[in-house]
């Protein structure tokens, strides 16, 4: 008999990302140890996978030096060797294509975020409608391409980040190629300036037009974080948390770590009868390859 996997939430933590500052949140790892730190309390609380952007110890600036990758990754797996690897095919907003592709071609993570359309990219003030930085993500068609065949070869499963229905339309289109292995897995983005923000509609128009045997998450940016969480909880999904979306926790204090919001995650998990699902748990739902990243 199979195991029965329908009642357990696979929690990520995103720690960083790309522009998110230690000025904003102290908590923001920049240093190996502290990526280790903070994925072996993440893990603690209840997370199965940590998504990582890194860091440059100097200037503190996201990086695609492969050097930084290793250094990190190496600190990971000796403080937290159970954590799955979610790798960001984004890297920064200054990335080249090659500079996307090379650290899944280096390392071989169990996933990586694959990005699904080109779109405006901005941070403003949701008070006054100010634009404050803003930038043109680049996802061609060819790209998207790309990269799923460097994550077939690496055995890595892509994470597919839609940010706005025309994302998800442009997967199901080039999924006609077959140019991912099934069942694919999402990742529905709320709240990015330039992107879709959440509703329960819009979580439903997604949900409608995923292929039915697909699994899916949910991230948001700042309180959608929450919301989108909440909702995911309850209807099947999976949650991602962590200070590259959200630097507060549910009462809008600085968030301590990541590990806070994870512990959130867990408890709204549970209140809709739903566990946490260990790494072991979290290869078996999403389908990812046994063994672990290279080093």
């Amino acid at each position: 008999m199979s195991e029965d996997l329908s009642n357990k939430c696979v929690i990520s933590a995103a720690l960083c990302g790309a522009v998110t500052t230690k000025a904003q949140n102290p908590a923001i790892p920049v240093l190996p140890e502290e990526y280790a730190a903070e994925c072996k309390k993440c893990y603690e609380a209840g997370a199965a996978i940590v998504h990582l952007h890194m860091r440059d110890p100097e200037t503190q600036m996201a990086t695609p030096n492969l050097e930084h990758y290793k250094s990190t990754l190496k600190a990971i797996k000796e403080e937290c060797p159970e954590i799955l690897i979610n790798l960001s095919s984004a890297i920064s907003i200054n990335a080249t294509d090659k500079q996307r592709i090379a650290p899944i071609k280096e390392f071989g993570p169990e996933l990586a975020s694959l990005n699904s359309a080109s779109m405006n990219f901005g941070v403003g003030n949701w008070k006054t409608g100010d634009v404050i930085v803003e930038t043109i993500f680049r996802n061609t068609f060819r790209l998207i391409g790309r990269l799923a065949k460097t994550m077939r070869k690496a055995g890595t499963k892509p994470e597919i980040e839609v940010y706005d229905a025309g994302g998800l339309n442009n997967i199901n289109f080039l999924q006609m190629k077959k140019i991912m292995d099934e069942p694919l897995h999402f990742q529905f983005v709320f709240g990015v300036l330039g992107g879709i923000p959440f509703t329960v509609q819009n979580l439903n128009y997604y949900l409608s037009q995923k292929p039915h045997d697909a699994t899916w998450s949910v991230c948001g940016v700042a309180h959608q974080q929450f919301e989108a969480g909440l909702c995911a909880a309850a209807l099947g999904g999976h949650i991602r948390v962590g200070l590259e979306d959200n630097i507060r926790n549910i009462k809008g204090e600085l968030a301590k770590g990541s590990w806070e919001q994870v512990e959130w995650a867990v408890k709204v998990a549970e209140l809709a009868g739903r566990k946490p699902a260990t790494p072991d748990e979290t290869r078996k739902i999403l389908k990812l390859k046994e063994g672990t990243i290279k080093l």
